[in-house]
């Protein structure tokens, strides 16, 4: 692919919420899942966006986004925690591969923030490395709780907002890609129930936000 053909953070960001409109409206065009894509993409991956979410089973992001091979590079965990190595897989999609967009994905529901909310609340917690992603979560709940916001939906959106602001401080990779428009970092938050994906926070993007 030629640098003509890389799209801008804004295009990128447009032509996923344009498949993410025609999965919600039922007529997914599911573009790029044929043979022949198959065949175009074996020498080489030029993915459009870094797709960073939740590795929850509803949350398959080429579906939700109404993509195909070779277009995103995905990179999830559950409560989508980060650790050395979703760093450096971030960071390889944005500085090798030239993904212009990275996106964290966040969903309503999330069993990893409910599973934090109790642990908080009255001093549960999990047993082996599940305790690992509690604690990673912990710093959003307290922070929403902090604010005053007792919705699902707040605490979800904060730990979103909490991810994007970790994963710029912790790689200066992806910080001065952003801080030279060279990269945008969008955090999302789908809906279970009718499969919208709404605009929670941007950096290099002016974007309206979602209320929160």
């Amino acid at each position: 692919m030629t640098d003509a053909q890389i799209p801008t953070s804004h295009e990128a960001f447009e032509t996923l919420l344009a498949g993410n409109r025609r999965f919600v409206a039922g007529s997914p065009e599911h573009p790029n899942q044929d043979a022949a894509r198959r065949t175009e993409i074996a020498p080489a991956q030029r993915p459009f966006a870094v797709l960073f979410g939740c590795s929850d089973s509803r949350l398959a992001a080429e579906i939700i986004f109404d993509r195909g091979l070779g277009d995103l590079f995905v990179v999830r965990t559950a409560g989508h925690v980060m650790g050395p190595e979703v760093l450096g897989s971030i960071e390889y999609g944005a500085s090798v591969l030239g993904c212009p967009l990275v996106v964290v994905l966040g969903h309503d529901a999330c069993g990893a923030v409910a599973a934090t909310r109790s642990a908080v609340q009255d001093g549960s917690t999990a047993g082996g490395y599940v305790r690992d992603v509690i604690e990673k979560v912990t710093p959003s709940v307290l922070a929403a709780r902090a604010a005053g916001r007792t919705k699902d939906e707040d605490f979800i959106a904060e730990h979103i907002r909490h991810t994007v602001d970790l994963l710029l401080d912790r790689s200066r990779t992806l910080a001065e890609a952003v801080d030279a428009g060279r990269v945008a970092v969008v955090g999302l938050s789908y809906r279970l129930t009718d499969g919208t994906a709404r605009i929670v926070t941007a950096r290099g993007l002016n974007l309206p936000l979602a209320a929160s």
